[in-house]
């Protein structure tokens, strides 16, 4: 349904450590600028696009919005959650839990304060 979702942040750098970190402990790829200076991660046919906004106001948090990221393993979704942290992101939330469902989920703001969570699929 969606191509991609793209998210504003007043730093591209600091959001780069931030997701190359976190990607990467999901064992996808460091993000690409492209053209327009846009900082593009690429995973399964999913796109996450992070830019500073084009309307040259600073960048800010959508209130009740969560972006969610699926992890193949349980040890995927706590590495990501380590990185995050260790990255310049906040834990929020719970720490790294099982829910009734049988997923394994995680949640964390990036250094701009987008809430991310990753979670295996629920197993009932």
């Amino acid at each position: 349904m969606f191509t991609h979702v793209m998210i504003g942040s007043n730093d591209l750098e600091r959001a780069r450590r931030f997701y190359d970190a976190t990607f990467l402990s999901l064992d996808g790829a460091p993000g690409e600028m492209d053209v327009r200076g846009r900082l593009i991660y690429t995973h399964d046919g999913g796109r996450l696009m992070i830019t500073t906004p084009i309307d040259g106001n600073p960048a800010t948090v959508a209130n009740g919005a969560t972006i969610g990221i699926v992890a193949k393993s349980q040890d995927h979704v706590v590495a990501w959650h380590t990185a995050g942290v260790a990255h310049g992101g906040t834990s929020i939330e719970s720490p790294p839990t099982e829910r009734p469902n049988g997923s394994f989920v995680a949640y964390l703001r990036d250094p701009d304060g987008n809430k991310l969570t990753v979670r295996t699929l629920p197993t009932k």
